[in-house]
């Protein structure tokens, strides 16, 4: 998990300004991911390259019906391998296999290679909001996914 919360920190400081607060909240996402785990309800997956921590995603429990996909991050010496897409099936998968109606995340407007794996499964964007985070003015995307 710490890996998990330093490849977002250093990544997301590097390609696009963010500060530490950023790695901040990704720190406290998987705190309480680990706190409040539920096995039967929720999943992360950490994709590894050569015993490096290369990507991750979670998927979390928001309510009985709904999950919130969460943390997708690819290294750059992973992308273009077709993990993003890969780890995301993974987690819809899941969400499917356990009764979930749909699944929500929240994301950026400028995470172009993120948005669109998630229009390429399906997501639809359902909200946008401007907002100042993590040292940056931002677009705040909400996506969701009705699970059939």
């Amino acid at each position: 998990m710490g890996r998990v919360v330093a490849l977002h920190g250093e990544l997301y400081a590097r390609e696009f300004g963010y500060d530490e607060r950023f790695e901040a909240l990704v720190a406290e996402i998987a705190a309480g991911f680990v706190n409040d785990f539920d096995p039967k309800r929720e999943r992360c997956w950490i994709a590894q390259m050569d015993g490096e921590v290369v990507g991750s995603v979670f998927l979390v429990r928001a309510s009985p019906a709904v999950a919130k996909l969460r943390l997708l991050i690819i290294h750059p010496n992973a992308r273009g391998l077709g993990l993003g897409k890969r780890l995301t099936r993974a987690c819809i998968a899941f969400a499917r296999e356990k009764g979930y109606r749909k699944i929500v995340l929240w994301t950026q407007s400028h995470l172009a290679a993120a948005r669109a794996i998630y229009k390429a499964e399906g997501f639809r964007k359902t909200a946008s909001e401007r907002h100042r985070s993590f040292g940056r003015n931002l677009v705040a995307e909400t996506w969701e996914l009705a699970l059939h």
